[in-house]
């Protein structure tokens, strides 16, 4: 490997360690992964700042096509700004709709219709997030999901960490399931003319099986801890607050609605209209703030810019293995040792994939397979199907095994340690990691039967 490669490597590596350990603001220990990227590996060891330039990525801001893309796909690398806009956007969004009472309302309405038992809910709040997570995106998802979680375990008086990570879980493995569910997905989908359908009847079949195991699992491995942390609750429904007494003021309430509503409805249908992601992060934002008015300069102070420096600096650092070509060795080395055989070739993809999706950002590790599967197909070698959702369902599903592993991660465990839940790596990795290894294997099982 040359000097490059094994500092952005070392860099890597270490921002993964001290992630782990968890000892000071990953904020910090991104941005600090990031500035050390850009001066040793690109100025230093490459002599580069075309590379620098290139990880940054300010220029795609100012292009038509990063917010109208219509049915090109907006390439990937570097700092992914569509995620920074529209997560920005939808914070916004989110906060308003807290303050108005919204969340409140959600989480006593579905309390209520689960008569406020807490294992209920669990179940009803994992589905409910897989649902949504394939035709919205699994950030957005969490992004209102997690504030649900939060409020509802200040009322009815539970731990709602294990709740939260089953939603993340759930989300991103509901994501998989469609084309729009996730950002890989589109990567994937639109650089091979998959439609949403072929993504429903292929990946969708085997990611709805997992999803009932693992709602099994976390229903088994949470039941004792949260029921016991709700044993002094009334048992008469009738002591708990009602649903519209949440509502604080009902005309803003009903326009940040609205603006939901009209939210979901773009990003359903982006891939016709030709929006991109970050396009509609701003929509939600600017309306949210027009709205709110006079509480516009408060919703952006509450805005969780700790969380979208992370990402900057956590791009950064992914830019470096971009850049230095390592994650490029990474997929040819899958390409060598498959040796012909498709089986082993779907094998190395799901759990190559899962693996590396862990520890690396799933939307640059697709972006760099997408090239390996195309070369592949094209050598008749190897039927383009079977690669392709062998890359889908390990990607998607093997991002839930850390709190790094996806975006939706990210975003859901930093709205839970705002709000005075923090999720370390250790209770994350209890829940999630047997969980992730269980339903990638299923996964792979089902896979590998369907196109060997």
């Amino acid at each position: 490997m040359e000097l490059s490669q094994v500092l952005a490597v070392v860099i890597f590596v270490a921002m993964f360690v001290v992630l782990v350990l968890d000892k000071a603001p990953r904020y910090v220990v991104a941005l600090i992964a990031g500035a050390l990227t850009i001066t040793l590996v690109f100025l230093i060891a490459m002599k580069s700042p075309g590379a620098v330039l290139n990880v940054l990525n300010f220029g795609q801001l100012f292009q038509a096509k990063f917010w109208f893309p219509g049915h090109e796909t907006i390439e990937s690398h570097g700092i992914n700004w569509q995620t920074i806009v529209f997560i920005a956007g939808m914070m916004a969004m989110v906060e308003s709709m807290a303050e108005t009472g919204f969340f409140a309302w959600l989480c006593l309405t579905v309390a209520k219709l689960v008569k406020y038992r807490v294992m209920p809910i669990l179940v009803s709040f994992m589905l409910l997030s897989g649902f949504l997570a394939m035709f919205i995106d699994s950030i957005t998802v969490l992004l209102f999901m997690t504030a649900v979680a939060i409020q509802l375990a200040h009322l009815l008086k539970f731990d709602p960490v294990p709740l939260i990570i089953a939603m993340i879980f759930a989300a991103n493995t509901g994501g998989a399931a469609t084309i729009s569910g996730n950002p890989p997905n589109i990567i994937i989908g639109t650089a091979f003319g998959y439609s949403f359908m072929d993504f429903l009847t292929n990946a969708g079949v085997i990611v709805w099986a997992g999803m009932f195991v693992s709602l099994g699992f976390f229903f088994l491995v949470t039941r004792r801890s949260m029921v016991s942390s709700q044993a002094q609750m009334p048992a008469s429904s009738q002591e708990y607050p009602q649903p519209a007494r949440a509502i604080i003021n009902p005309l803003l309430f009903k326009v940040d609605v609205a603006i939901f509503f009209l939210v979901i409805v773009l990003l359903v249908t982006h891939a016709e209209t030709g929006l991109s992601i970050a396009l509609i992060g701003v929509i939600a934002g600017s309306l949210t703030l027009v709205a709110a008015f006079k509480r516009a300069p408060h919703i952006i102070q509450r805005v969780d810019w700790r969380t979208l420096l992370f990402f900057v600096g956590l791009f950064v650092a992914v830019g470096g293995l971009e850049e230095t070509g390592v994650l490029k060795i990474l997929a040819d080395y899958i390409a060598d040792v498959s040796g012909g055989n498709l089986t082993i070739l779907m094998t190395i993809i799901v759990w190559v994939s899962a693996v590396a999706s862990a520890v690396v950002d799933n939307i640059p590790f697709a972006a760099t397979m997408v090239p390996v599967i195309a070369n592949l197909a094209q050598s008749g070698a190897f039927p383009l199907p079977a690669m392709v959702w062998a890359l889908v369902l390990g990607g998607n599903i093997g991002g839930n095994a850390t709190p790094i592993g996806a975006s939706a991660n990210v975003v859901g465990t930093a709205i839970a340690e705002r709000e005075g839940y923090p999720i370390g790596w250790g209770r994350y990795l209890k829940y999630a990691g047997p969980s992730t290894l269980l339903v990638v294997a299923l996964s792979w099982l089902l896979v590998i039967i369907r196109h060997s």
